[in-house]
């Protein structure tokens, strides 16, 4: 919009009601997937191309807050933590390279030093980023929208497209009416729900689930996580938690890969929560909750475009796979859409170029595939 084109957003239901509002808030330099996955497709140049976009992207973030005047708690910090020695000298190894490679820097965490940074038993060692942080989702995503409904952008709410008609200028079709357009964005990730069936196979819906305690001593929460910041384990199938400006300890991990959300959701996180904090022994937990994530089978973004029909320029674009790397990505892919729609997509084509894969076993097996694969990366996780 702010380079004066009109622009019509379709929400399916409210905005925010997915992973955009109900996710745990942690804004973290990088990609889902390792740099190596970007280096093998793509070469080291690119590489080095894309992890500088993913720091534009917290950069990008800030500068929304600060411009349009969210309100949404942010707070910068992140802490990557390992939980054995093992995954400790791997994660300190990959922050070597990244800070000789790529030339980010970050504080390495002794495990003399780590008692410092964390309160827990469970952590061996880890790196400090003050470029990544935190914040609160949902107000952020209703801050951005208040100010694209500021600079002319139409928001139509409880809006699902219903089908795509391709062509010249797309036809997107909702039940109380149409619209066309010369550009359209497929946004909706998991929840496309056959609007683009090719892209379907690309990603799995991943369920992620978080629950969140009363309200703590304010002097108890400092001791938890004294620097404040986002904090996740290294594990493949891993634990992310925080504090929250209110006091409260935001702790989000156990997936589930079956789209199954777990019985008895609050007391198993909050077993999961103590496990890492023990001090929180009788703390209750006041809500709980879940959605999914857009996996994609390498854990690489999945940007690109519809083919169109012979002679016909490609008009569909298609933002998914963020793999729970959405809360800056999506900002900063949103941004090179907006310069490939303007004529310029040579920063969008570097993610254009990775390549992806559908998940095997096709509509029917593809998920019980996936639960048996997990589960050999949480017995990887569990034996260390």
């Amino acid at each position: 919009r702010q380079r004066g084109l009109d622009v019509v957003l379709l929400e399916a239901r409210e905005l925010g009601w997915g992973a955009s509002g109900r996710n745990g808030g942690q804004a973290i330099h990088g990609l889902a997937c390792d740099q190596d996955v970007i280096e093998q497709q793509l070469g080291l140049d690119a590489a080095r191309q894309v992890w500088a976009m993913s720091i534009e992207a917290l950069d990008l973030l800030r500068e929304r807050i600060e411009a349009h005047r969210i309100d949404c708690d942010w707070r910068g910090g992140y802490l990557g933590l390992a939980t054995n020695a093992r995954k400790g000298a791997e994660l300190a190894a990959w922050a070597d390279r990244i800070g000789t490679v790529y030339g980010y820097p970050l504080q390495r965490i002794a495990p003399a030093d780590i008692g410092a940074w964390i309160a827990s038993p469970r952590f061996h060692s880890g790196v400090h980023d003050p470029r990544s942080g935190h914040l609160h989702p949902l107000k952020y995503t209703l801050g951005l929208a208040r100010a694209a409904a500021a600079a002319g952008v139409r928001l139509h709410e409880q809006s699902p497209v219903t089908a795509l008609v391709h062509g010249a200028a797309p036809t997107l079709r909702t039940e109380q009416g149409s619209v066309q357009a010369r550009q359209v964005l497929l946004a909706g990730n998991v929840y496309l729900h056959g609007v683009a069936p090719a892209l379907e196979p690309r990603i799995m819906p991943v369920g992620t689930y978080i629950a969140c305690s009363e309200a703590l001593d304010p002097a108890l929460a400092d001791r938890l996580v004294p620097s404040r910041s986002a904090v996740c384990d290294t594990n493949f199938v891993l634990d992310y938690f925080r504090t929250t400006n209110d006091h409260r300890m935001l702790y989000g991990g156990r997936v589930s890969y079956s789209t199954v959300t777990p019985t008895h959701l609050a007391e198993s996180m909050r077993q999961r929560m103590v496990g890492t904090f023990p001090q929180l022994a009788s703390t209750k937990v006041e809500y709980a909750w879940g959605g999914f994530v857009d996996i994609s089978m390498n854990r690489a973004p999945d940007f690109g475009r519809l083919p169109a029909a012979a002679g016909a320029a490609a008009n569909v674009y298609y933002l998914q796979g963020f793999s729970g790397h959405g809360l800056a990505l999506t900002g900063l892919a949103g941004r090179l859409l907006a310069e490939a729609i303007a004529g310029d997509a040579t920063r969008f084509d570097v993610f254009a170029r990775l390549k992806h894969r559908a998940f095997p076993g096709g509509a029917l097996l593809r998920t019980p595939a996936l639960v048996l694969g997990m589960a050999w990366y949480r017995l990887r996780d569990m034996l260390g």
